[in-house]
């Protein structure tokens, strides 16, 4: 039988500051969040002293009790991504990669099936003995949930180890359903968010028990394929090994960039912004010898006044060439987004890529500009890779609505 632990680093980005300034998160109240934001900024983490008085990670400054003293750590995105690297080379010293999978930056999946018997000790020991190291090494402290598949380990963490004084939790099909099948709200399960929650409830399904017992056709009915995991979750079940994730390749891929505007822009300032994450899509595409033919684009506006834009549109050739796919974008921001609406954020997306072998050129295209702009676009490729994002500029990245410079030293969103 397998047995899958998946270790959590608690707190993760509060903790990190801690440790750097000599302080205990569960002695110390702390936030991550950046108050240049003002106070309707995410906290990005808060330590465990803190979520005692009820303040949670994800939350606002501003829902802060007012009573509380707290120290603000402005995120430093490239100080957590090397310890977590850390904490991946102290996996290392006890696991093969082949036996780990990072599923954030924070929290990872490891197959301890193999590990067993050339430790001689079980699947908790072997758990305490990384958790120590990663404390020791680091200064950080991990939970773990362990657990006879994928699913199982995650529960096991989220909602068991939490309740546990080694920070640590186990479940197998049996002790799942003997312990978690009336659990309630549903939405402390792995990959059921409030929207299945709310179709849920209106079946008069309220936990994993009632799942379990209900009529699969009418599961099928209104959830389609995604009943079947909703099925297979509410036994206990996972039918998915982390080996096959580790060799999971998707049929088609996709790119995507997307961001949250630092203020309400107007119809023609957002248009800007969208200029430029067209040319960083396309920078990419040409960096991973790719081309496309298919674009979206999603805007938000202000406050939800409106609901946001969706639209997409399929291109009549393979192509990665910035002019041609940025007349694409602004025939579908003409003809969809509301003119009148502020807005606040922007998504696009190329999908359907290919390699550039594939490139088509149509009747119309002068081919030497399409040479003379691939050969500029290596250029840049070149010189930004050596110099960094910023080395080269184009003249909309200086104008004042733009936010390429500005983006292009944070990471995740966020100063590095």
């Amino acid at each position: 039988m397998k047995r899958y632990a998946c270790i959590d680093l608690k707190s993760f980005y509060a903790s990190v500051e801690c440790v750097e300034r000599n302080l205990d998160p569960f002695k110390v109240n702390l936030v991550v969040a950046d108050p240049d934001r003002g106070q309707g900024a995410i906290t990005l983490a808060a330590t465990p002293a803190i979520k005692k008085y009820g303040v949670k990670s994800r939350g606002r400054i501003f829902e802060i009790p007012k009573n509380i003293e707290y120290i603000t750590a402005k995120p430093r995105m490239r100080l957590y991504m090397e310890y977590s690297l850390r904490i991946y080379k102290i996996f290392l010293k006890y696991v093969a990669p082949e036996d780990i999978h990072v599923y954030s930056v924070d929290e990872s999946f490891l197959d301890l099936t193999p590990y067993l018997h050339l430790y001689q000790k079980d699947e908790r020991q072997i758990c305490k003995m990384i958790i120590q190291d990663i404390f020791n090494s680091t200064g950080i402290t991990a939970t773990a949930g362990i657990g006879t598949n994928l699913f199982l380990a995650k529960v096991a963490l989220d909602i068991v180890a939490k309740h546990s004084e080694d920070f640590m939790g186990y479940l197998d099909e049996d002790l799942f359903r003997q312990w978690l099948w009336n659990h309630q709200p549903l939405t402390d399960f792995w990959m059921i968010g409030q929207g299945i929650a709310n179709r849920l409830a209106m079946l008069g399904i309220k936990d994993l028990r009632g799942v379990a017992h209900c009529p699969q056709e009418i599961l099928f009915k209104t959830f389609g394929i995604t009943a079947q995991f909703l099925i297979d979750h509410a036994w206990g079940k996972e039918p998915i090994t982390l080996a096959e994730i580790k060799a999971y390749r998707p049929a088609q891929s996709s790119l995507n960039n997307s961001q949250i505007l630092f203020e309400d822009y107007s119809y023609d300032d957002a248009y800007l912004v969208l200029k430029e994450m067209v040319d960083l899509n396309v920078t990419q595409l040409c960096a991973q010898d790719q081309v496309t033919n298919h674009i979206s684009l999603m805007i938000g506006y202000s406050k939800d006044v409106i609901a946001p834009t969706h639209a997409s549109r399929k291109i009549g050739n393979l192509t990665n060439n910035f002019k041609i796919l940025m007349a694409e974008f602004r025939h579908l921001y003409q003809t969809k987004v509301d003119p009148t609406q502020p807005i606040r954020q922007i998504g696009i997306s190329f999908g359907n890529l290919t390699n550039a072998q594939f490139e088509q050129l149509d009747l119309f295209q002068d081919f030497e500009e399409v040479l003379k702009d691939r050969k500029m676009q290596g250029a840049l490729i070149q010189i930004r890779e050596r110099y960094g994002k910023n080395a080269v500029l184009k003249g909309f990245n200086l104008q004042d609505k733009a936010t390429a410079r500005i983006r292009n030293g944070l990471i995740g969103g966020h100063h590095a």
